[in-house]
């Protein structure tokens, strides 16, 4: 097969930082080709030079066979390379059709929109998924944002598809669909490179996989006649152990959810009559097909999202589905979202003032314009150490410049300091590398451990059934089935289908 795209000893460093050490990568017409590597080893920003994104400090991009200057993303596109990002590019008060023709055009803006809503729907059918082109993208889940993305580049025409980290946030049966589809389009000629951190996609899609650590390129192989367990090795240099959810007594109530009904703005039911209990002591894992609710629960939990009927209550706050995010927070909820950048972190502000937050407003660092800066960055420096978060040069570093990885240790060490009562936890994992995903995961079962009540909210099958005591199934709105550890997989995908 003739390459498509070459890069040859690419050097990309940011503020004295190498990213890219000279870093190769081949991709071929007509083939799957898996990026791995852990969170840091320079995959997205590879991906990033190859999208026009950035511009290599050194290096040679070969499109073609032909060397290249792609002096930013326009012209990238015009080579044919389009780019889903892990973290979305799109405009969230407009719609899905709106933003899809922003980097679209096709003509005049009302005969455009007509145009392209044609279009998309041809599209998504072709994928297998549905995406209304009349939303607006702020009322769309996570999941229901990326299929947007993977829409927008496909009009777009691109021949080399470069995906980062595309099934995060689907469920076994989606995933298998669009890498289906993927694979197809590969077979008419399209090269797709897929950065992934689930080794079930490499081995199963993939036709060669190549393997990144520190800024380099380290091995390129054929993922089917390796096993999860090399390539695991290979991706994080020592074998990695499977989490151990041990046996413990489960304690006093300290979640009860009753009749939830939360309604949108257009009047569609987003929750109808959810209810369950979580005790101390265990994880309560909420499993689904994403845009069933689950994002809706996450916020009528947390308060971010109005509940119209119903009640929730917790254990030292008492009845607070009405009550606002602060109050609970004081009554002892940690949060976990599942955007990390836009939901947790503030990335301009310091690693210090991202962590500190929280006891800056429980008045543990002294009053407003009292701040005790040196209390607050010991707290962080202590913190960054016992989270192992990598990638600080300094506790002035904005958190922005944190890879996912250690941006979600970051979030854990802040969430989880002292003893909360109830930790609710929204895709935990998601886009994060084999050995991040067994950190977040260790985490939680430590908190479990010592008496926490968990809710696990994932989109991945596999890390709510390795970690969930009890696990229950999302569909339009409702728990329509609860199942006990250790739980059937294939019982839980007939009830995530059967219902949806």
């Amino acid at each position: 097969m003739d390459s498509v795209l070459e890069l040859r000893a690419i050097r990309k460093s940011f503020a004295g930082f190498a990213a890219l050490d000279g870093a190769d990568f081949t991709l071929r017409r007509g083939e799957v080709h898996a990026l791995l590597g852990e969170n840091g080893a320079g995959k997205s920003s590879l991906m990033n030079v190859a999208a026009g994104l950035y511009a290599p400090d050194g290096g040679r991009i070969l499109i073609g066979g032909r060397e290249q200057r792609l002096g930013g993303p326009r012209e990238a596109t015009a080579q044919g390379i389009g780019m889903v990002h892990q973290h979305f590019h799109l405009v969230k008060p407009f719609t899905v059709a709106e933003n899809i023709l922003l980097a679209n055009p096709r003509g005049r803006f009302s005969r455009g929109i007509e145009t392209i809503e044609r279009e998309i729907a041809f599209c998504t059918n072709m994928l297998g998924f549905v995406v209304d082109p009349h939303r607006r993208l702020d009322s769309l889940s996570v999941a229901e944002q990326q299929r947007v993305e993977i829409v927008k580049v496909l009009l777009g025409g691109a021949t080399i598809i470069i995906l980062d980290e595309p099934t995060a946030v689907l469920t076994d049966e989606e995933a298998d669909g669009l890498l289906t589809t993927m694979r197809r389009l590969a077979a008419q000629g399209t090269a797709v490179v897929l950065v992934t951190h689930k080794l079930r996609e490499v081995t199963r899609y993939a036709d060669r996989v190549t393997i990144m650590r520190g800024g380099r390129h380290v091995a390129a192989c054929d993922p089917k006649t390796m096993s999860t367990a090399q390539l695991t090795e290979l991706t994080v240099g020592v074998a990695l152990p499977s989490p151990v959810r041990e046996k413990t007594a489960r304690g006093e109530l300290r979640l009860i959810v009753a009749g939830l009904r939360v309604e949108h703005e257009t009047g569609r039911t987003a929750l109808d009559g959810v209810g369950f209990q979580v005790r101390a002591g265990e994880i309560y894992g909420i499993a689904g097909v994403s845009g069933n609710g689950q994002s809706e629960l996450v916020g009528a939990l947390t308060g971010t999202t109005a509940v119209a009927a119903g009640d929730i209550w917790m254990s030292g706050a008492g009845h607070i589905a009405d009550r606002p995010p602060a109050i609970r927070r004081s009554g002892g909820l940690a949060a976990i979202p599942a955007d990390r950048y836009a939901q947790a972190l503030a990335g301009g502000l310091s690693i210090t003032d991202n962590y500190a937050v929280a006891g800056v407003m429980a008045g543990r660092y002294g009053p407003w314009g009292w701040l005790d800066r040196k209390a607050m960055a010991k707290a962080a420096a202590a913190a960054v150490r016992a989270f192992d978060v990598q990638g600080v040069r300094g506790l002035k570093q904005r958190a922005g410049l944190l890879s996912g990885g250690n941006a979600q240790k970051l979030v854990l060490a802040r969430e989880l300091a002292g003893d909360p009562v109830l930790i609710v936890a929204h895709g935990p994992s998601r886009g994060l590398d084999a050995r991040a995903c067994a950190a977040v995961h260790e985490r939680l079962l430590a908190a479990r451990a010592r008496g926490n009540a968990v809710v696990l909210v994932s989109d991945d099958l596999d890390e709510v059934i390795g970690l969930a005591d009890r696990i229950g199934v999302m569909s339009r709105g409702r728990i329509v089935a609860e199942f006990d550890a250790p739980a059937d997989r294939q019982a839980i995908g007939r009830a995530m289908v059967d219902h949806g």
